[in-house]
């Protein structure tokens, strides 16, 4: 995958938002993959949107990339909002829990379901799945499988190149029920359109109506019990200047242009408790490190952020917003798309209120 930022720009150029209005859906469709980029901070849902509106397209023709970029900053705005709470069943209790495992054949990319099987092993190999077979894995895991979407969702967390734990708990949650009215669910017909397959006779085979009744298939009865870790880089010196102030970097913020106008020390902090908490593959830590090469200067500490402040006695710190950040020091604002940002009970609460401020800057007439 692109790690050059001025490739990754590029990319933004390329975006066809008329087509991903019509075809996202589709397993080849046209989905912009700056997922990543935007996930680890390089770039910010806000510039991808300014970058869209230059173009002076008709806004209903674009509604719905747009949309989509702000279900982005929606579900970091709930994890901001909501913080830890979102580790646990949200709304209401995830029913019908058999376990609080995944199914081994889910794990091995050898459920039966081929479209699935390809997306896991694709996830495996790049990093990448397309969002609409995520969600067909998590239907699959949680109310098929019937186990409790926490493990599963740690497991993709810990697989994805644009993972984000808000986006990811949450949206699992909302297929499993905890986080909406009612549970999603795709049968085999679904899948055969969107991912071009014509598998017949499987477990998923059914009409909607059945979804509800199905007992916990054969091939999907087998549950593990992953042991998920990260590995982190050794802890090496830094060359840090006293006499300057410092940036701190971590997993979602690898922004390589922030506050690029005068000198600091740089400095990506890997706290191992994060990712304790939130374990990511070794995969994922060699594209953030290489993503970080981005950054004039960056250096590289693994510890925790009192460590690093004591270690070097540094005294003045800058971060940007984040809901995993526990650092003191002065604190930069995400970049949000709309200044909406108060409590909202649902998106399209929310949506209501972004399209009323782009109304009020003319941009919807």
């Amino acid at each position: 995958m692109e790690t050059k930022y001025s490739e990754i720009i590029n990319k933004i150029e390329l975006i066809n938002p008329l087509d991903y209005s019509k075809n996202r859906n589709f397993i080849d469709g046209s989905v912009t993959k700056l997922s990543p980029y935007i996930s680890r901070g390089l770039i910010s849902t806000k510039y991808v949107f300014e970058k869209i509106l230059e173009r002076n397209i008709p806004f209903w023709k674009v509604e719905k990339f747009v949309q989509e970029l702000c279900w982005r900053d929606y579900w970091q705005l709930i994890w901001k909002q909501k913080n830890n709470l979102i580790d646990a069943d949200l709304k209401r209790i995830q029913d019908d829990v058999s376990n609080h495992s995944l199914s081994k054949t889910l794990v091995d990319g050898n459920c039966g379901i081929k479209a699935i099987d390809n997306s896991i092993n694709e996830l495996y190999d790049t990093g990448y799945m397309h969002n609409h077979n995520r969600m067909y894995l998590a239907s699959i895991a949680c109310n098929v499988a019937k186990s409790h979407w926490l493990n599963p969702a740690r497991w993709m967390y810990y697989n994805l190149f644009d993972g984000d734990w808000g986006s990811n708990a949450l949206s699992w949650q909302w297929v499993c029920g905890s986080n909406s009215n009612k549970k999603y669910y795709a049968n085999q017909e679904n899948i055969n359109k969107y991912c071009y397959t014509n598998q017949k006779n499987t477990f998923l085979d059914i009409d909607y109506s059945e979804f509800e009744s199905l007992q916990i298939p054969k091939d999907l009865k087998e549950t593990i019990d992953l042991k998920l870790s990260t590995k982190l880089p050794e802890k090496k010196s830094l060359q840090i200047d006293k006499n300057l102030p410092t940036l701190i970097y971590n997993y979602y913020n690898l922004d390589p242009v922030w506050r690029q106008e005068k000198n600091y020390n740089r400095v990506l902090l890997l706290e191992p408790k994060t990712f304790e908490n939130y374990p990511v593959s070794k995969k994922c830590i060699d594209f953030t490190i290489e993503l970080s090469k981005n950054i004039n200067g960056i250096q590289i500490y693994v510890g925790s952020f009192f460590d690093l402040v004591k270690e070097y006695d540094i005294k003045n710190t800058f971060y940007k917003e984040h809901p995993l950040n526990n650092y003191e020091g002065t604190e930069d604002s995400r970049d949000w798309i709309f200044e909406s940002k108060e409590s909202v009970k649902s998106f399209f609460s929310y949506w209501k209120k972004c399209k009323k401020e782009l109304k009020i800057k003319n941009i919807i007439k």
